[in-house]
Order: structure tokens, then C-alpha cells, then sequence
């Protein structure tokens, strides 16, 4: 018996690495374009990697977890920069961030996106963020609510428990082997300025994977800004706690007998984590009604 739970949990493992490689090759297939500006921007004693695209209104993107800004956006940043200003960040130990001994924290990289606005004087932006970039873009809603002018979340919860246990549950077999020999660390090498650090940062990332976080209800019932929560159908996410957070928003109300509020709901029918950002016109379509 001991055997079939330590083989299903390292299948799990193995499916649940699968899923990050299919993403980390759902990247754009030649629409990359180029950043008007680029550089690294020295905040909370580490170093944080961005890039600027377009003019207009600013829009802020968080990637997920292990990911660059190529590998998550880099289909939709030529669309969005058409009308906006979009500044990508990569968080510390990913893609051209340097690694730092820091311990990682949802707080801290929130203070970290205030960093960089702050850095490149921006006052206020609409933020988006996908899977552990929507846990960090919650968070920074609480931190620095006048900042924010518009929140989008990707795939994403505020706390642990909004995940489904299977989730919660897959990164406890990990082995930094897992990652070798895939696309993910084809992107980590093509653009990190340190390969060394590889490992480091998976075992930095495993930690902060397995440690329990909750910016709080409370908190997300008191954030003033319109927030649009998108989610695949079957994406991982706890459908019951997402509706609780839709209503800590705002939302699931009866839109006929009272005003519609401001906050938005998008569940994407047959999507999973790994296939809903690969939707780029399905994404894209939202984004653009909600931000305008």
C-alpha cells in the first residue's frame, strides 16, 4: 500500500512537470517584439528585471512561477502595447533577476512591484498577474491600494486553500532533476546572469511553494479597485473559494434587482492552468473590455 501512495504521488510529480513544460513552450510562436527600455531596477536590496513596451496607460505584468516574460507574455504584450504601456517584471531568481538569498515571500515581492513603479515613476497602474503572479498582484492590491487602478488575475488565488489539495499537494515530490533537460531551463540559461544558481533557485522555490500563505478576506473585501478574476473550467483552482472570493469583490449578485458591480468574473469553459494562457485571443478580448 506504502508503495502505490509513494508511486501516485510521483506520478503526480511527473504530470505536474509536464504542465510546466507544456507552458514553458506555449510561448509566442515570432510575435516577440523588442522593449523600448529594459534594465534593472534596485529595490529592497535586490535587483528586479524589466522591460517597457508601448505608450499609454500603464499596465503591469507578473508572471508565474519558474517562468521569464517571453515564456508567459510574450503572446500578448504585442497586442497590449499597442494602446498601453506595458512593463513586465521578472521576480527575484527569475529569468535575468538575479538570484538573492532572500527569503521569498508573496510581501515582499508585492514591495518589490511598488519597487520597480517607483523606479520607473509610475504612481498608479492597472496590474496583471498570473497564477503565483495573481497571488503577488493580490497582495500588492493590499499593500499599495493607490497604486492600483485596475486588478486582472490569471488562474490564481490569495490563499493556499483556494488551490484544490491535488495542487497544493504536487510540489512535495519535486527534485530539482526533474527540471533538467526541459524548456524551462533552456529559458533560465539563455538569459540568467548567474547559471549557477540553478539549483538554488529551485530549492528557493520549492520552499516558497510548500509554505501556506493567505493575504486574507478581510483584506480582499476591502480592495477598491475593479478586479476581473479569470479561470479555466478545470484549471486547479477550488471553485467553491473562488466564488467566495468573487463575493468578497463584490460580485454574485443579482445583477436585475441591484447595479452590477464593478469587479468581473470569467470562468473560460474547458481550460486547465496550462491551456488557459495559451487562449491568447480569449484572454486578450477580456483584458481589453475590462481595462478600457
Amino acid at each position: 500500500m506504502k508503495k502505490l501512495f509513494k508511486t501516485g504521488n510521483r506520478l503526480k510529480s511527473i504530470l505536474l512537470l509536464v504542465v510546466i513544460t507544456m507552458l514553458s513552450v506555449s510561448k509566442s510562436n515570432g510575435q516577440s517584439i523588442k522593449p523600448s527600455n529594459s534594465g534593472y531596477a534596485p529595490v529592497n536590496g535586490i535587483k528586479v528585471y524589466y522591460e517597457v513596451f508601448g505608450e499609454g496607460k500603464p499596465l503591469v505584468l507578473l508572471h508565474g512561477a519558474f517562468y521569464t516574460i517571453d515564456l508567459n507574455w510574450s503572446q500578448l504584450i504585442p497586442e497590449l502595447s499597442k494602446t498601453r504601456k506595458v512593463i513586465a517584471i521578472e521576480m527575484q531568481g527569475h529569468g535575468h533577476s538575479p538570484f538573492s538569498d532572500r527569503k521569498l515571500s508573496i510581501t515582499a515581492l508585492a514591495s518589490d512591484v511598488a519597487g520597480v513603479m517607483d523606479y520607473l515613476k509610475i504612481d498608479s497602474a492597472d496590474v496583471a498577474g498570473f497564477s503565483m503572479g495573481g497571488s503577488v498582484a493580490y497582495q500588492f492590491a493590499v499593500q499599495s491600494p493607490k497604486r492600483l487602478r485596475k486588478l486582472v488575475i490569471i488562474s490564481s488565488t490569495y490563499k493556499t486553500a483556494g488551490w484544490l489539495p491535488v495542487v497544493n499537494g504536487g510540489f512535495k515530490n519535486f527534485k530539482p532533476e526533474f527540471f533538467d533537460n526541459t524548456p524551462i531551463k533552456t529559458a533560465y540559461d539563455a538569459v540568467a546572469p548567474d547559471k549557477t544558481k540553478w539549483r538554488p533557485f529551485l530549492a528557493q522555490m520549492f520552499a516558497f511553494a510548500e509554505e501556506p500563505f493567505n493575504v486574507g478576506d478581510s483584506n480582499i473585501s476591502k480592495i477598491a479597485a475593479p478586479v476581473l478574476v479569470i479561470s479555466g473550467d478545470n484549471d486547479g483552482l477550488d471553485k467553491v473559494e473562488l466564488m467566495k472570493t468573487y463575493q468578497l469583490l463584490g460580485g454574485g449578485v443579482s445583477a436585475d434587482m441591484q447595479p452590477m458591480p464593478a469587479s468581473q468574473l470569467a470562468i473560460v469553459p474547458s481550460q486547465g492552468h496550462v491551456s488557459l494562457m495559451m487562449q491568447t485571443a480569449t484572454i486578450l478580448n477580456y483584458l481589453n473590455s475590462f481595462l478600457k
